[in-house]
């Protein structure tokens, strides 16, 4: 798949869990710009890294938050 496939597609998800369309071609370029990142940060391959980037979208999208993600450094004790 090549890369404008790759936005074209993630762009038509996004519009469906309700972005606009300028929104989602945003959010899309952000996605594969991160999911480049994890890549190199944590040796994921690239399915693997949208994978999990996408399900991040589609949790928060819902209002749930995953595991690992939200306050970790306890400054919501104050």
């Amino acid at each position: 798949m090549n890369t404008e496939e790759e936005l074209r597609q993630i762009e038509a998800l996004l519009e469906r869990l309700g972005a606009e369309p300028r929104q989602a071609t945003v959010m899309a370029k952000q996605l594969v710009k991160r999911a480049d990142q994890w890549v190199e940060e944590r040796g994921l391959s690239r399915v693997e890294a949208m994978k999990q980037l996408l399900e991040l979208v589609v949790s928060g999208r819902s209002g749930e938050t995953p595991p690992g993600i939200g306050a970790q450094n306890g400054s919501d004790s104050d």
